[in-house]
């Protein structure tokens, strides 16, 4: 019932759906000829947004916990509440329901045409808009727009909170009180660097510098790979 066992079992809820809304269909396709419907296309990629935005703000509400945990100790209780904690979540969730209905919205608006073969292990969003016959400028950049957004709102979250309490380690004189104190984040700073490591990597660049098929790597990393190794790494840390 503590605040950063409560965004961790989100965490793991949030890394358990959308490995699952993903990796069923891969693995179907690496037996039998793998055919998707418009219809469940759609619905993978809404779920697909939706799981990972929440991902990308739950982190940052992570961050916000350690940054209390360790700045305003005496105030944790208090600052970190059970009614702020939902309210937290709640704002996690908001924004992954916006960020899946723009992506979704923005692809459901585009004409597919020829053979229909997706070139991805799953329906993502710039294999769709290279599949369209009208996929234009505008639709790029709603899709660089929303990720910028949902990336770059959540990082910044991020380094505030650990310009703080870096901030605050170094006024701790015991060497035992620094090291306490860096544990406590080490975790969290290993899961951040990999998922938004990858997700910037694979969605904030033009498409013209890496390949399609190079692409697949990041996206792979950072929607099976990463879910795996969360887990592990804060069962390690435990």
């Amino acid at each position: 019932h503590t605040p950063m066992y409560f965004f961790l079992f989100n965490l793991s809820f949030i890394d358990f759906s959308y490995s699952s809304a993903i990796i069923p269909k891969m693995l179907m396709g690496f037996v039998s000829k793998n055919s998707i419907s418009y219809t469940g296309c759609m619905t993978q990629l809404f779920f697909f947004c939706f799981f990972v935005v929440s991902e990308s703000f739950i982190l940052s509400a992570m961050a916000y916990d350690r940054y209390v945990a360790i700045c305003k100790p005496l105030l944790y209780t208090v600052t970190m509440s059970p009614q702020v904690c939902s309210f937290l979540l709640l704002g996690v969730y908001g924004m992954g329901v916006l960020g899946a209905i723009a992506h979704t919205g923005n692809i459901m608006f585009l004409t597919f045409c020829a053979d229909n073969l997706v070139n991805h292990y799953m329906c993502d969003i710039l294999p769709l808009l290279e599949l369209s016959c009208n996929s234009s400028y505008l639709n790029i950049l709603v899709v660089f727009i929303v990720v910028a957004f949902d990336i770059g709102v959540p990082i910044v979250t991020i380094f505030l909170s650990y310009g703080f309490i870096l901030s605050s380690i170094f006024h701790i004189r015991s060497t035992e009180g620094r090291y306490k104190a860096f544990s406590t984040c080490s975790s969290h700073i290993i899961a951040v660097s990999l998922f938004f490591g990858s997700g910037t990597f694979a969605y904030l660049k033009p498409p013209s510098i890496i390949p399609l098929d190079q692409e697949k790597v990041c996206t792979l990393f950072y929607t099976i790979v990463v879910p795996m190794l969360n887990p592990l790494i804060y069962t390690l840390r435990n």
